[in-house]
């Protein structure tokens, strides 16, 4: 198998406001973009953020019901206490304020208008394999 591109797919309400929150908040841009769906990518990101309106007719029964609930999304950077700034400026809404735990995981989590959980996180120890 070769794995040409990597995406995840998000099933929310409002495809839309997810979309304009990741361009807005993270950087990403539309690439594709339908009725029910956008498909948003960033060079430096490694994945697609795609956004799918729940009870699309193309998904199967089990899959309709669904939602991003309990998934978390998560992107590693640098600067994370710039970005926790930045961002708290920008009146995202964070869910769980920057801390660093034990091991050296600097992280907060925050949540676009459909409730979809993204978190930033550096690594402050130089101990950490990050690859």
């Amino acid at each position: 198998m070769n794995i040409t591109a990597s995406a995840i797919s998000l099933n929310v309400p409002d495809v839309e406001a997810s979309a304009r929150w990741a361009e807005q908040h993270l950087g990403f841009t539309v690439a594709m973009a339908a009725e029910g769906f956008s498909s948003l990518t960033r060079p430096d990101a490694g994945i697609n953020l795609i956004y799918l309106r729940t009870g699309l007719p193309t998904f199967k029964p089990r899959a309709q019901a669904a939602s991003a609930s309990g998934l978390l999304v998560v992107f590693t950077v640098d600067g994370i206490d710039d970005e926790y700034l930045r961002l708290q400026d920008e009146g995202v809404d964070i869910v769980t304020p920057i801390e660093t735990e034990p091991w050296g995981e600097r992280y907060f989590q925050m949540s676009d208008p459909n409730g979809v959980i993204y978190q930033l996180v550096q690594w402050m120890t130089a101990s950490h394999d990050q690859g």
